[in-house]
């Protein structure tokens, strides 16, 4: 198997018809074996049934997961990592927003050395105001914060290696960050303008509130890219800063009290200082405990700490 393209599904009956229409013009036009992985997602229309009737006219191709209530896209596009045979995965909305003609194109940009094609919705066509705006400023956000530039994070239509894809797992709002995972493994990342169309049929499941777990999600990824195989750096750089403070502000009151007979417990910087100093040390020791449980995890898992592209003359894993 070639390609393995993954579509999450919630309540959309009225738009899979053109949906499956356009992935087999695009689909039968390549010269690759391919499957299709559609996850119902709790949907509470006919989706379910739809998706059935065509996998049972196309067995080969159509494959149909169907989760007992709504877990999300980041869990649905998990559910088809999981079960995705392919080498090469694409990531497809079923709203016909994104077009599957794109397909093409994103994989010749993937044969030119890439491992990860983005598609870049650069004329989208969603309400300016609680889609547009909000989304531009969590992709600038994401980009400055994580230093993966791209201009459209939401973007569904991507295009991976499989392999930038092992070694993690997706939860709550995650999928959107996949290509900083993927960064963080040496992934080759580029984007592409790709076409968007305005919503046929349905409704939009996304609104405002989505740029807050966006955000809160943000902070999560960046600990876990940046500090997760060492953790001391983070904690204790804090604790080494507020102890630094707290050590400024006692040397202060301990100056003013020597040359100017300014009591030191009677000033408010004084519990100031010791608040400081202590939370720093607590700081310190929750890093030093976080160290221990990396450690344990990745020893007890025996998980590298490293992720290999190719090798020469090797071919066993130095682990077994």
């Amino acid at each position: 198997m070639n390609l393995s393209l993954i579509t999450p599904v919630y309540n959309e009956q009225e738009n899979l018809p053109f949906l499956f229409e356009a992935i087999y013009a695009v689909m039968n036009s390549l010269n690759h074996s391919w499957e299709v992985i559609l996850v119902d997602d709790g949907s509470r229309d006919h989706s379910l049934s739809v998706l059935q009737e065509y996998a049972q006219k196309d067995p080969q191709h159509i494959r149909v997961i169907s989760f007992r209530r709504n877990f999300g896209q980041t869990a649905a596009i998990a559910a088809g990592l999981d079960y995705a045979q392919g080498e090469i995965i694409i990531l497809l909305d079923a709203d016909m927003q994104n077009d599957p003609a794109d397909i093409p194109m994103m994989l010749a940009k993937l044969d030119e050395g890439y491992d990860l094609v983005s598609g870049w919705r650069k004329s989208r066509k969603d309400n300016a105001i609680t889609r547009n705006f909000p989304s531009m400023i969590a992709n600038w956000l994401i980009s400055r914060v994580t230093g993966v530039h791209l201009h459209d994070y939401g973007c569904t239509l991507k295009v991976y290696r499989r392999d930038v894809l092992e070694g993690f797992r997706l939860y709550g709002e995650m999928h959107r960050f996949i290509p900083v995972y993927a960064s963080s493994v040496g992934a080759k990342i580029t984007e592409v303008q790709v076409n968007h169309s305005p919503r046929k049929f349905g409704k939009t499941k996304y609104g405002l509130e989505r740029t807050v777990k966006v955000v809160l999600d943000l902070f999560t990824v960046k600990f876990l890219v940046a500090f997760s195989s060492k953790p001391i750096y983070l904690f204790g750089g804090t604790g080494g800063l507020l102890m630094s403070v707290g050590a400024a502000m006692m040397f202060y009151l301990l100056v003013r009290r020597l040359f100017f007979l300014v009591s030191v417990t009677g000033s408010p910087l004084f519990q100031v200082s010791a608040m400081f100093f202590t939370l720093g040390f607590q700081s310190l020791l929750m890093g030093l405990i976080a160290e221990l449980l990396v450690r344990t995890y990745h020893e007890s898992q025996r998980k590298p700490t490293y992720t290999v592209r190719s090798m020469i003359n090797l071919d066993q894993d130095p682990r077994d």
